[in-house]
């Protein structure tokens, strides 16, 4: 009997990082956690600690600590030996530099933040083809298509369908947005995640940071991607063929199914979550996406085109923006103009180098702090109670 795969779990604390930990416990004799690293919650990853008293554990930012130290002490944790595979579920850009060191180290990398390939996805698969290390999706679209791409030939496809269900905010009048509260952002319909990922979904810039994560998990041009609106979420994502036939990959709206898959590819668990019941399903709809209520989507396609310091800027200034509207200091729809804003501001060019991306990030979160935080009185009056 082969020993179970040894994972180092980034993010552990965090949605996705609680239900990797799920399934180990679900299935010992096929996952261990080697290690673990968390942001702040010291007291949750306490308790995973006792759940898996083999796993090292390792607060990422402690209070006290050494921010640069803590990065690297990470960056040791993913290239131990003993590793088999790197979970990567750190939200946002602070998930870069140890997935990088991982993929150096020729770890395969369990990907579950978008932002990384956004920020620096010429940079990855560099690391990827130097090192001979595999990014395996754990984003339920991305992990979609890639279940569908299995056996096929890159030159069978024709195009990428990313599925999204709208948000909260898909049948609202347009003209009432403005006036969205953060409670009503983080009330999305189908899935259950994270304060920053569900407001994306309201704005639906996750689907203009999954076209380009997609573009570089899967090597498909930008004009070959497209995203509709889904608002069932039991389409995750489909594939195009050059013949005319269409894969789609359908499963209940839960994380468990895409982070099982990655974990164990190229096997499948049973029973890690029911399957949809086909007969209770009264409907399959999709329509397009619309431009006046989802903005988000068409800059990150400007982005896109502009090059890798653009989408490093996209990225950044949507994580303050977000940031800022979840502290009440920015109206909702202001999330998506200033973040176009901050894209304007840079010129278009390809960053050559990690401190050229660092760079680029810095002074689009510097833009944002600064706007969001001149206008704060203004934009605080104007939101709800």
């Amino acid at each position: 009997m082969t020993r179970p795969k040894r994972l180092a779990l980034l993010g552990a604390t965090g949605s996705i990082g609680r239900q990797v930990c799920e399934i180990v416990q679900r299935y010992p004799e096929r996952f261990a956690l080697h290690a673990m690293v968390a942001g702040r919650d010291r007291a949750a990853l306490r308790d995973l600690a006792a759940a898996h008293p083999s796993a090292h554990t390792r607060l990422a930012t402690p209070g006290d600590g050494d921010p640069e130290a803590a990065a690297a002490a990470i960056d040791e944790l993913v290239r131990d030996p003993e590793v088999d595979l790197v979970v990567v579920a750190i939200a946002g850009s602070a998930a870069l530099r140890p997935t990088l060191a991982a993929l150096e180290a020729g770890k395969d990398v369990a990907l579950a933040t978008k932002e990384v390939l956004v920020m620096a996805g010429d940079l990855v698969r560099q690391r990827m083809q130097r090192h001979h290390s595999r990014l395996l999706p754990i984003d339920s679209e991305h992990s979609a298509i890639w279940q569908c791409l299995w056996g096929e030939q890159r030159a069978s496809v024709r195009r990428l369908i990313l599925t999204g269900s709208g948000g909260p905010f898909l049948r609202r009048p347009l003209e009432t947005l403005s006036a969205a509260t953060v409670d009503e952002a983080l009330q999305h319909p189908r899935w259950k995640m994270g304060p920053k990922i569900t407001v994306d979904s309201a704005t639906m810039m996750n689907k203009g940071l999954e076209m380009i994560e997609a573009h570089y998990l899967f090597d498909v041009g930008y004009p070959d991607i497209e995203v509709v609106i889904h608002p069932e979420a039991v389409v995750h994502s489909m594939v195009e063929f050059v013949d005319g036939s269409v894969k789609a990959q359908l499963g209940v709206p839960d994380m468990r199914l895409p982070i099982a898959v990655a974990l164990a590819y190229p096997d499948r668990i049973p029973d890690i979550v029911p399957p949809p019941d086909l007969t209770a399903i009264k409907a399959l709809t999709f329509e397009p996406v619309d431009p006046q209520r989802f903005p988000a989507l068409a800059l990150a396609r400007t982005a896109a085109q502009h090059g890798s310091v653009a989408t490093a800027v996209l990225n950044a200034a949507n994580e303050e923006a977000v940031a800022a509207f979840l502290r009440g200091r920015l109206g909702f729809t202001r999330i998506v103009a200033t973040v176009q804003e901050a894209v304007a501001r840079e010129p278009r060019s390809v960053a050559e180098d990690l401190e050229a991306i660092l760079g680029a990030d810095r002074r689009a979160r510097q833009f944002v702090r600064k706007v969001s935080g001149a206008d704060s009185d203004i934009l605080e009056r104007r939101l709800p109670a």
